[in-house]
């Protein structure tokens, strides 16, 4: 036996390849599309983070490793087609929440991130994970996501220039600069990628826009194009997990937990629906490997640097190629070990470039908005709430704590009462423990 005929039946064996009806050929092309799709994140969270005072450069390698290691850990320890990578909404609660809107140091925001990955852990392995999810209602569950969808796009818009501040009316229209007219156009070319099905089509946008901005004088050339990465040492391992630890605190810890758990279950759900991972009972063989892989990306990446590292749901796209299994993941993660020697490239990536790759992410995360049932108040009034607190607010984790209380209030004082779960009662009063707090401040 040749080495090549070891190696495909280690591969064989390994990932039962066959057993999942796919073939090595539809994992690579699955694993490439997967990458292709979520490349964009090595643009813009190194632009979101980067606003926190922390080194790009060191940020854009911390990504990469990062997406790196979670998704060799979905590949080899869950064995599934998942790939994931530092967090989009996370990343912006990060930095402009707790970093710019709280004034925290950006190495306390990471000992924050790394506490909420140390209670993800343990909730996986009690078992709970999945029960705190199903406590809350699917209207607030899917208000999050939207929330958080247009909490983004409002970023989006800030970085090109299109929305700025005004003190008569809070908000205003911005200059139409160069630099806003190249994202207006750039998010238009994205669109059309994305309606055409057009593989990594915000990738492509953020390239054309950076080249066109080149053109015009809005961008430095590179003096190289291939290099060594740039060092994370400015930013890994400077987690402040004991100033993380204050009692203030404990909202921020809850809202990275409450969201990285809507959005991890949710994306794990719809991808393993996709890959016909799914028995006749509804139910996912592996998803407890999917989750502690999840949880323990989060705990490595904060320690590296980044906020909450998740599941993307960008993975359904390389399922849709043919990828069943955690050799597509495995092919991937080699994409993102290839990227980090093209850090000269990535560094000269402007803003305007960036932000509209924000806003076509909102709209995806604001889509799911139609399957809340608004007609039925006791949950349509809180899932308003919740979705146009959080961009008004500037807190993903405000728009939390006052959808969960009015819901609880609403159901108490309209006599339905029996619609709210144990849990959702202890939800609830973490939510006013939050409101308290953030009332002291």
């Amino acid at each position: 036996m040749n080495n090549s005929q070891a190696e495909n039946g280690f591969l064989e064996r390994f990932f039962n390849i066959k057993k999942h009806g796919s073939t090595k050929r539809q994992e690579v092309i699955g694993g490439v599309t997967t990458f292709l799709t979520m490349a964009y994140i090595i643009f813009v969270n190194p632009s979101i983070l980067g606003e926190a005072g922390m080194d790009k450069g060191a940020l854009f390698t911390v990504t990469c490793v990062a997406a790196l290691i979670g998704t060799l850990l979905a590949a080899l320890w869950a064995r599934v087609p998942f790939a994931m990578a530092p967090g989009m909404g996370l990343n912006a609660f990060f930095t402009y929440a707790l970093v710019l809107g709280r004034g925290l140091p950006w190495e306390t925001a990471l000992g924050i991130v790394f506490i909420s990955g140390i209670t993800f852990i343990l909730l996986t392995v009690l078992g709970v994970r999945e029960k705190i999810v199903n406590a809350i209602p699917l209207s607030l569950r899917l208000a999050t996501s939207a929330g958080i969808g247009l909490f983004i796009t409002f970023i989006g818009f800030k970085n090109m220039g299109l929305v700025v501040s005004n003190p008569a009316t809070l908000v205003g229209l911005g200059h139409l600069g160069t630099p806003t007219i190249i994202a207006l156009l750039g998010l238009i070319f994205i669109v059309v990628l994305e309606v055409m099905k057009v593989r990594g089509g915000i990738l492509i946008g953020i390239i054309v826009m950076t080249i066109v901005g080149m053109a015009m004088g809005e961008v430095a050339l590179p003096s190289e194009i291939v290099s060594l990465p740039p060092s994370m040492a400015p930013i890994a391992f400077k987690l402040d997990i004991m100033s993380a630890l204050d009692l203030a605190f404990i909202a921020p810890i809850f809202s990275f937990m409450f969201v990285d758990l809507f959005d991890s279950v949710g994306t794990i759900v719809a991808c393993s629906y996709e890959a016909k991972m799914v028995d006749k009972k509804g139910n996912i063989p592996k998803i407890g490997r999917i989750l502690e892989a999840d949880s323990l990306a989060t705990v490595i990446g904060s320690v590296l640097g980044t906020s909450t590292t998740t599941t993307y749901i960008e993975s359904a796209s390389g399922i849709a190629q043919g990828a069943r299994t955690g050799l597509a993941s495995v092919v991937t993660a080699a994409l993102f070990a290839i990227a980090l020697l093209f850090a000269p490239l990535v560094t000269i990536v402007p803003a305007f470039a960036t932000a509209p790759a924000l806003v076509m992410v909102g709209i995806y995360m604001f889509k799911n908005i139609k399957d809340i049932e608004f007609s039925d108040l006791v949950e349509g009034a809180p899932a308003f709430l919740t979705i146009i607190l959080m961009p008004l607010t500037y807190s993903i984790s405000n728009g939390l704590t006052f959808g969960f209380l009015s819901y609880l209030i609403i159901a108490l004082c309209s006599g339905q009462v029996k619609r709210i779960s144990k849990v959702m009662w202890v939800i609830g009063l973490l939510s006013a423990v939050n409101l308290y707090i953030a009332a002291l401040a």
